[in-house]
C-alpha cells in the first residue's frame, strides 16, 4: 500500500492506494457513520462494507442531482445524524460526487471519505476535492470543493467492472501521462495489454503513478484558477460530446483528446508523431479516435460549457507529450477548426 496526501486550503486529505475495501472500518472513529452507495456495488461488496446504516442511490447520471441530494438529506434527518456523522461514499465517481456534495452542505459540511470502486473514480472523480451534481442538464454545475478525510483506493475490485467502464478509466490516465509525463507515457505505450489484462503490479503501479500527477496539480492548484485547469484536457469537447451523443465519459474524453491534439498540431505546437502516438495509445486501451460527427449540437453544448468565459473557452492543448498548456480560444476558432 501506498499513502499520498493532498493539503489543500479546504483540507487534508490522504490517499491510500492498495489498501482493501475489507480494510475500511479502521479508517473510521466517527460515533455514527453512514454509507452512500449504489445497487451495484452493493449487490457485489456490501458484505464488506462496515456494519452501519446504508444509503442506496441510482445509476448513472440522471440520479447525480439535486432530488437525489434532497432525498439523501431526509434520511440522514431521519438517522437524527449531527455534526459528528461521517459520511462514507463508496462507488464510482457519480458516488463520490454526490456524498462529497452532501457531507459539503449538510449542517454547513461534516466529514466525509471515499472508497471508489471503479478505475475512473480511483484515479480522477475521487481524489482533488471537486464534489457536484449536475442542473438543469448542465454537468456538474452545482457543486463545492472540499477534501475529502481519506481515499481507499483498492484495485481488487476492478475485476468485476463491466469492460466499457474499466476502458473508461484508462481514457483519464492517458490524459494524466499526456500533460504531465512522457516517460510515464511510454510506460503506459509499453504496458497497455498488461493494464487491460488487471495485472496486479502494473494496475497498481498505473492508479499510483496517476494520482500522483493529479495531487500534484491540485496541491498547487486547489481551485481550479489556473494549473489545475490542465486536468480538462479532453474534457472541455469531451463533456460536449458526452452530452450530445450519449457516449461514455471515457469515450468521450477520448476523442476530446484527439480533437485538442490535432488542434495542438495546427498550431505547431506538437507534431504529426506526436498525435499518431497519442492515438494509438488511446486505440491500444480499446478506446474511440474517430472524431467525424455532427458538429453543430456539439458547439452549441461547448458554447454553454461552465468554464466558457465570454465568446472564448480556457483549453488545455499540448507543447509536446507531457507538456500541457492552457490557451484562451473563442468559439467560433474551435469551430472553423472541426469543421476544417
Amino acid at each position: 500500500m501506498e499513502k499520498i496526501e493532498i493539503q489543500g486550503n479546504t483540507g487534508h486529505s490522504n490517499i491510500f492506494v492498495g489498501e482493501r475495501l475489507k480494510n475500511l472500518a479502521s479508517y473510521l472513529h466517527q460515533r455514527q457513520v453512514v454509507i452512500i452507495t449504489d445497487d451495484n456495488v452493493a449487490g457485489f461488496y456490501e458484505k464488506e462494507f462496515p456494519k452501519t446504516h446504508v444509503i442506496r442511490v441510482g445509476t448513472g447520471e440522471g440520479c447525480k442531482t439535486l432530488e437525489t441530494v434532497e432525498r439523501i438529506y431526509q434520511q440522514l434527518i431521519e438517522l437524527e445524524a449531527d455534526r459528528s456523522v461521517f459520511l462514507l461514499g463508496i462507488g464510482g465517481g457519480i458516488v463520490c460526487d454526490i456524498t462529497g456534495f452532501v457531507a459539503s452542505t449538510y449542517l454547513r459540511g461534516v466529514e466525509f471519505g471515499y472508497a471508489p470502486t471503479t478505475l475512473l473514480s480511483q484515479v480522477d472523480a475521487s481524489v482533488g476535492g471537486k464534489t457536484g451534481v449536475n442542473f438543469m442538464g448542465y454537468k456538474n454545475m452545482v457543486g463545492v470543493f472540499n477534501q475529502p478525510e481519506f481515499v481507499v483506493c483498492d484495485p481488487t475490485v476492478l475485476a468485476t467492472l463491466p469492460r466499457r467502464e474499466l476502458v473508461s478509466g484508462f481514457a483519464e490516465i492517458v490524459k494524466h501521462a499526456a500533460i504531465a509525463d512522457e516517460l510515464y507515457f511510454t510506460y503506459l505505450e509499453k504496458n497497455a495489454a498488461k493494464a487491460l489484462a488487471l495485472e496486479p503490479e502494473v494496475l497498481q503501479q498505473i492508479i499510483y503513478d496517476s494520482v500522483v500527477i493529479k495531487t500534484d496539480i491540485v496541491n498547487r492548484d486547489e481551485t481550479e484558477k489556473g494549473e489545475r485547469r490542465k486536468l480538462n484536457f479532453g474534457h472541455t469537447f469531451g463533456h460536449a460530446i458526452e452530452k450530445t451523443t450519449g457516449v461514455s465519459h471515457g469515450e468521450a474524453v477520448s476523442m476530446g483528446m484527439v480533437v485538442a491534439a490535432e488542434l495542438s498540431a495546427s498550431k505547431n505546437m506538437l507534431t504529426s508523431n506526436e498525435v499518431n502516438r497519442i492515438k494509438h495509445l488511446l486505440q491500444l486501451f480499446k478506446l474511440p479516435t474517430e472524431t467525424r460527427m455532427d458538429y453543430d449540437p456539439v458547439v452549441d453544448a461547448l458554447a454553454r460549457d461552465k468554464k466558457r468565459e465570454g465568446s472564448s473557452i480556457h483549453f488545455v492543448l499540448l507543447a509536446g507529450i507531457g507538456r500541457a498548456v492552457i490557451d484562451r480560444i473563442t468559439i467560433a476558432e474551435l469551430e472553423n477548426v472541426l469543421k476544417g
